[in-house]
């Protein structure tokens, strides 16, 4: 059974920092992309950030770049998002995602908010 797990979000103040955690199983974590999108309401989800499956090359949307980093432990069936300097505008629900040229997974979110 597949399963994508997030942790890590909670309530946190302009500036501050927040690691999202994603733990995978029930597949072939290595062979998969993994990206973190963002969803709040009445908005379309929003792709965050991607790493691939070889190599660790990555990619972020403009508005988190030099703010947020992607990163995987293959050895863990873990993807990670390291989030700095957060802003009210990075309020929102996160999802893990998994992705291959057959199968799409997705996790059940975890909500960040960002707030004085």
């Amino acid at each position: 059974q597949v399963q994508l797990v997030e942790s890590g979000g909670g309530l946190v103040q302009p500036g501050g920092s927040l690691r999202l955690s994603c733990a995978a199983s029930g597949f072939t974590f290595r062979r998969y992309t993994m990206s973190w999108y963002r969803q709040v309401p009445g908005k379309e989800r929003e792709l965050v950030a991607t790493i691939i499956s070889a190599g660790g090359s990555t990619n972020y949307a403009d508005s988190v770049k030099g703010r947020f980093t992607i990163s995987r432990d293959n050895a863990k069936s873990t993807v990670y998002l390291q989030m700095n300097s957060l802003k009210p505008e990075d309020t929102a629900v996160y999802y893990c995602n998994a992705a291959s040229w057959v199968h799409v997974y997705w996790g059940q979110g975890t909500q960040v908010t960002v707030s004085s």
